[in-house]
């Protein structure tokens, strides 16, 4: 366990790559295979990728695991991508991409690759400075009224004046 912990904490593969149509940085399978060699070597560990596929339904993915065999234990970890019909690719193209993917997922998972910014996570709201607090109000005077509950409705009329009970002595 030591040694995994070694080697994800050594392993680095920054984004490099840019997709100029999303916006956004990448690292794809081959740059993270690329990183963890050498790593992988000084441990003297082994690492392999296999893909299964695989049907939810009526859609078929691709599921790759990567497996990490160090100091006689095994890691694992999965990823999947769906493989579905791309205009201007054929089967073998579209069964690649699935599995590049699926890979760079899995294989980010075991390493724990998530040092960087993720262009499939959604960002978080901004967030908002407290609202200051209200002036305290002066003596002898009343507070303004209240803005209605909802825009555009008008304000509900005020209470009736209170009564006595019906019954009570005067």
């Amino acid at each position: 366990m030591l040694t995994l912990l070694a080697i994800q904490t050594e392993l680095k593969c920054s984004k490099d790559k840019y997709n100029k149509f999303g916006g956004f940085s990448y690292r794809n399978c081959e740059d993270i295979l690329e990183a963890a060699k050498p790593i992988l070597a000084k441990y003297d560990a082994l690492l392999t990728l296999t893909d299964d596929l695989v049907q939810f339904g009526d859609k078929i993915f691709l599921k790759a695991t990567a497996t990490l065999k160090v100091d006689g234990e095994t890691y694992t970890a999965t990823g999947f991508a769906m493989i579905g019909e791309k205009k201007g690719m054929d089967a073998a193209q579209q069964t690649g991409s699935a599995s590049s993917y699926a890979r760079k997922y899995a294989l980010g998972a075991l390493f724990l690759l998530d040092n960087e910014k993720d262009p499939d996570a959604e960002e978080p709201p901004a967030p908002q400075a407290p609202a200051p607090p209200p002036p305290p109000p002066m003596r002898g005077s009343t507070p303004p009224p209240m803005p209605p509950a909802y825009p555009g409705r008008p304000p509900m009329p005020p209470p009736p004046p209170p009564t006595a009970p019906t019954g009570a002595k005067q």
